[in-house]
């Protein structure tokens, strides 16, 4: 597993990505009794993903996981050839995804205050993932375009969203926090942080640099698993998400408490105000229309709508007339 980690890294994965895959690997291991991955071959990796589906009932998504991973394992780490793997894929149904409306999206940050509720309204207001967010940059934050710039988002893909205009004071008020901690940070001998890919390499001094400061710092300094280097490195996702379950049971919103609502919920209220797909799937940074589509499916259409049978009965209903249409007509 050392020798699969160091793979790893000189192949330039990201630490999240190491981790997933060697979680999946060893699962793969205990799932035959312990067996050396040398010893085995397209018949167990065959076995484990048919497994996973049918009796653990994974979705998709995390079978795409595992495959990946054993893919890289014996492909990429062994040099054996994985193609035409035959096992039962996963079919679990697609779920709609958790959208709050705009009056639960005013009241969950009434409850935030401080660094939380500017995260959590640039999630909404931009439409980023909470990784995305906590791994932005100072120099990141464009305000004289009015973009941020996401850097190795999901699937390694750099892009662009709008930066919402109520947030630019609060943003650059916290990049005014930032810079007094780096410069506090460097008088006490740190002020380094992490430098992605080779770039520790290409720009020695970067890693001191202010632009490149995590724009959501972690309040104390923390050991690199990899390097060993004791630096400061962005807020961790659990305080924020713990934050966030606080704040939807403060404000009585009776839907999950999800840190990824709030991206779904800017999609949904773009589609709504009328923004096309391909504008939103650019901002989302999806890599097929056809996962934009779902919001399709959970937009409140309102008055372009169609409106139910029931709503015709009441005197307080929408107040259209259908038209009578004769039996002899329908026949």
């Amino acid at each position: 597993m050392d020798q699969l980690r160091l793979h790893m890294r000189q192949k330039g994965l990201s630490y999240r990505t190491e981790q997933t895959y060697t979680y999946w690997i060893k699962r793969f291991i205990h799932f035959h009794k312990l067996k050396h991955p040398k010893d085995m071959g397209r018949a167990e990796v065959q076995a484990f993903l048919t497994h996973i589906s049918i009796n653990r009932r994974c979705s998709v998504n995390t079978q795409r996981v595992a495959l990946n991973a054993l893919v890289y394992l014996y492909r990429q780490f062994f040099g054996v050839d994985t193609a035409d793997l035959d096992f039962k894929t996963a079919r679990q149904p697609r779920r709609l995804p958790v959208v709050y409306s705009r009056d639960e999206i005013s009241r969950i940050l009434t409850q935030l205050g401080g660094v939380y509720r500017l995260q959590v309204a640039l999630m909404y207001g931009s439409g980023l993932r909470i990784a995305e967010l906590l791994s932005l940059r100072v120099k990141d934050i464009d305000f004289d375009s009015n973009n941020i710039v996401v850097r190795s988002g999901k699937g390694n893909k750099d892009r662009t969203t709008l930066l919402p205009q109520d947030l630019k004071g609060e943003l650059k008020a916290q990049v005014s926090k930032v810079l007094k901690l780096h410069k506090r940070d460097l008088e006490d001998g740190f002020g380094e942080v992490y430098m992605p890919d080779a770039l520790e390499r290409k720009y020695p001094k970067g890693a001191r640099q202010a632009a490149w400061q995590y724009l959501f710092p972690a309040g104390s300094f923390s050991i690199d698993p990899r390097t060993g280097m004791e630096r400061r490195h962005h807020l961790h996702p659990s305080t924020l998400s713990r934050h966030i379950r606080e704040a939807v049971k403060l404000a009585k919103v009776l839907k999950p408490a999800k840190a990824h609502a709030f991206r779904h919920s800017f999609a949904t209220h773009l589609l709504e105000a009328g923004y096309d797909l391909r504008t939103i799937q650019e901002l989302l940074g999806h890599s097929d229309i056809s996962i934009t589509e779902i919001y399709t499916h959970v937009v409140n259409r309102g008055s372009k709508g169609v409106f139910s049978p029931m709503d015709r009965l009441s005197p307080s209903g929408p107040g259209i007339s259908e038209p009578v249409i004769p039996y002899s007509a329908v026949a």
